[in-house]
């Protein structure tokens, strides 16, 4: 029987209600306490549906690593070489990483060269690469991976499934995201002003921003959605009657005895207020001169820069976004259609960091992305197929860059860490990368390990990620 809690969650998807969330008092009871600290600190998620390729975003570069690859990849090559212009995954074309540390053993990596605008930001110390990450439940290699399926993820390799296990640790139909769970101990120490606006979704409800007092308040690139009827000009509905309707839509001055009635009546007006607090705030809100790609990415990433400016208004101290690009799931004609998807991903995530220094809070903005999983090393021609660990970018003035953490295996087939055609077994779990993030925050260790409750399985805990 589906409860009074998930009814409300349900509610809030609702088109209506687009900034409802699961917690009734999210706008009418503004939480007056002061936040923990004087500073800002927003998380943003870049989610890559589909599962980007990780060896054909951070390639070996080296001579001998790279004969390695283009080896095992021969037919994804010969479909770049055949690209007009030619190829842009020769080695003589590829943009060298310089990690601080030299942890590979004389190995070296690159980007390609439409990630050219991230690559510039790992050179300046602004980004950094978090190598092999993905969902664990325990370190793991090829001899469990062969020998101890019960100890894996549940449903590798199924997207809807690691969609969800990459932003809640649980597969399918999970009703509680680390970002959620994050969101709910700002919340708890009063970090917000208004709860409402700590969760913001640009690509429509998820899992990663539900918590047990927060959830997903849906936005979207142009602005706040709104009822169209409310939204005609007079000489079509005179302003008496749109106010009418608003009370209506609202159930204005309302007395249900039914809770449920009455808990979809607090969740409209909570919809209707908070939209129009927002609204209102962007629009008076000063524009930026940084210029973001004419993209679904960029126009959701300039969203998130116009919101965050206007955190103020919002009572925001500590908030959460996610955004979302698809494309990824590169089966085939990989070479004429990734370059130009990494392209966006590397220029709309460049524009964000710029705006985020326009507005002098580069420090106190991450941005990093995820995705369904990686991809195989083999190929089936011209794409590749469903991976596990993936190699994943995190951004921001905070972030310890121009580093690689983690570890990008070796371009080869049967290493201790290939569960078979080049699906990398992570070496970092989604948890330790997630705690890093958590700490940065402003979570403390108990709270990270109450969000995280699978990062004790891993001792080298959360990734140095941060200052």
């Amino acid at each position: 029987m589906q409860s009074r809690r998930d009814f409300l969650k349900l509610s809030a998807a609702t088109p209506l209600l687009t900034g409802g969330v699961p917690l009734l008092n999210a706008l009418s009871s503004m939480n007056t306490m002061a936040a923990s600290g004087d500073d800002y600190r927003a998380l943003v998620c870049v989610f890559l549906f589909g599962g980007m390729d990780c060896h054909d975003t951070v390639l070996p570069y080296d001579v001998a690593s790279y004969n390695s690859y283009a080896q095992i990849r021969s037919s994804l090559l010969q479909s770049y070489a055949a690209l007009p212009g030619g190829s842009t995954r020769g080695r003589e074309t590829l943009l060298p990483l310089q990690p601080a540390a030299a942890q590979f053993g004389g190995r070296q990596f690159a980007l390609p060269p439409e990630m050219s605008a991230l690559h510039g930001l790992f050179e300046q110390g602004k980004a950094a690469i978090v190598g092999n990450v993905g969902p664990l439940l325990q370190p793991t290699d090829r001899a469990l991976f062969q020998s101890n399926p019960w100890q894996l993820p549940d449903r590798l390799f199924s997207h809807n499934d690691q969609q969800s296990t990459w932003m809640s640790f649980a597969t399918e139909g999970s009703q509680l995201g680390w970002g959620g769970r994050f969101g709910d101990f700002a919340a708890g120490v009063g970090a917000n002003l208004n709860n409402i606006f700590s969760q913001i979704s640009l690509a429509g409800n998820t899992v990663f921003l539900s918590g047990d007092s927060v959830g997903p308040y849906q936005v979207n690139s142009s602005g706040v959605p709104s009822v169209a009827l409310l939204e005609q000009p007079e000489n079509v509905i005179p302003q008496s009657l749109a106010d009418i309707l608003r009370d209506h839509f609202t159930s204005a001055g309302a007395n249900r005895s039914n809770l449920l009635q009455r808990d979809f009546i607090d969740l409209s007006q909570v919809s209707f207020d908070a939209n129009e607090l927002l609204s209102a705030a962007l629009e008076s809100a000063p524009g930026f001169t940084t210029e973001f790609p004419a993209s679904p990415l960029g126009a959701q990433l300039a969203a998130v820069a116009r919101t965050i400016e206007v955190r103020t208004t919002l009572g925001a101290s500590r908030q959460v976004f996610f955004v979302a690009a698809g494309g990824f799931d590169t089966h085939s004609a990989q070479a004429s259609t990734l370059p130009a998807l990494q392209q966006d991903i590397s220029e709309s995530m460049a524009a964000f960091y710029a705006t985020t220094e326009e507005m002098g809070i580069a420090s106190e903005v991450t941005t990093f992305t995820m995705a369904d999983f990686g991809r195989t090393l083999t190929t089936n021609g011209d794409g590749t197929d469903h991976g596990w660990g993936g190699h994943h970018f995190v951004v921001g003035g905070a972030v310890n860059g121009g580093d690689i953490y983690g570890d990008i295996p070796v371009a080869e087939l049967g290493h201790a860490q290939d569960a078979g055609n080049g699906r990398l077994i992570p070496s970092v779990a989604v948890e330790q990368l997630a705690a890093a993030l958590g700490g940065w925050y402003g979570l403390n260790g108990d709270e990270v390990a109450a969000a995280l409750p699978g990062l004790g399985a891993f001792p080298d805990g959360a990734l140095p990620l941060f200052q």
